[in-house]
């Protein structure tokens, strides 16, 4: 067992919290992400398949706002991103064609976590959190293998049932309205398979369909996005028909998505591997309508979010930016 003290703790290593970091980090405190999984990113999840790459998670990402604009021209510039599209196929016909890009992450979209996690000093994964206790004007945080780790400030970016789970094994009382509004906040799922495909697959230029109200909500081509040297084909269930089917064996799961390659296969297709990725937290419904959350009557903790941002990866951005700003802002008026 170890213990710290630091300025701030992020807890989650995905957009939001790599964004917050980032930003508390360039203002001079002493931050440390932490994070439970083997890699950062979050649902900026890239996996590897029989010698393929598939994006699993996020499958790209618009820009609507100028402060998400200015992060995404410095992507660019550095090369990180890239335009994929100006829009998808519905069906098998040719894609259809909007007003703004859609853009994409050479390497695969985790590609853009790590490269936000290599300007932090203290990223830890494999990290997992258990409790979180007001101590006085502290906090005291303490992870699986009872590391303590002291604060001056908390950003919480994981989804918002586990935050809440965390906060109650730590004995820290919420106020009844930052209840009210955290518990507001659900999820639906997402059930993603990845199939390895032999042969050839005709999806429409640039390599994907889209359908939103469809129970197969989506079906890309990571080698014609341009990521993967093989044929590794991501499809998504519907919210809805995820929610339907979540109960299923794996197996039967892929067996159903597995049909949704049909209309785009020949007599030579063939599916070599297949994987089942399931997110039971991939989009909050509804949303929180400011960026961030400040608890009430504690110690500096902000939530942060796409549960906050908005259901999108500039939401997710912009809430780690918003929190991000406050905790400096908290620190500097006291």
């Amino acid at each position: 067992m170890t213990e710290e003290t630091l300025d701030v703790v992020v807890v989650g290593g995905g957009l939001s919290g790599l964004i917050a970091a980032n930003i508390l980090e360039r203002s001079g405190l002493n931050v440390a992400v932490l994070e439970l999984e083997e890699d950062v990113g979050g649902r900026l999840a890239s996996i590897s398949l029989g010698g393929g790459l598939a994006d699993a998670g996020a499958q790209f990402f618009t820009v609507r706002t100028a402060e998400f604009q200015n992060w995404v021209q410095q992507w660019l510039v550095e090369g990180i991103v890239y335009m994929w599209s100006t829009g998808f196929a519905h069906s098998s016909i040719e894609a259809t064609t909007t007003s703004y890009p859609r853009y994409a992450v050479h390497g695969g979209m985790q590609a853009l976590a790590r490269h936000l996690a290599q300007d932090i000093s203290d990223v830890r994964t494999q990290t997992a959190v258990t409790t979180i206790t007001p101590v006085g004007d502290l906090w005291m945080i303490q992870d699986e293998d009872g590391d303590i780790f002291t604060t001056r400030g908390i950003v919480l970016t994981t989804p918002v049932p586990q935050s809440l789970a965390i906060l109650r094994a730590g004995a820290t009382r919420l106020s009844p309205r930052d209840l009210a509004v955290l518990n507001n906040i659900q999820y639906l799922p997402t059930l993603c398979a990845l199939f390895l495909v032999e042969g050839a697959l005709h999806l429409p230029e640039p390599g994907a369909v889209q359908r939103p109200r469809a129970p197969i909500s989506w079906i890309a081509d990571n080698r014609q996005k341009g990521i993967s040297h093989e044929t590794l084909v991501t499809v998504h269930a519907s919210p809805e028909y995820s929610q339907q089917i979540w109960s299923q064996p794996d197996s039967q799961i892929l067996r159903t998505l597995r049909e949704a390659l049909k209309p785009y296969s020949d007599e030579r297709t063939k599916v070599l591997q297949a994987r089942l990725i399931r997110w039971p937290y991939a989009t909050p419904q509804p949303t929180h309508n400011e960026r961030c959350l400040q608890a009430e009557d504690l110690p500096p903790l902000f939530f942060a979010g796409d549960a906050f941002g908005g259901p999108r990866i500039e939401g997710a951005v912009l809430s780690g930016m918003a929190a991000g700003r406050a905790l400096v802002q908290c620190f500097a008026s006291n």
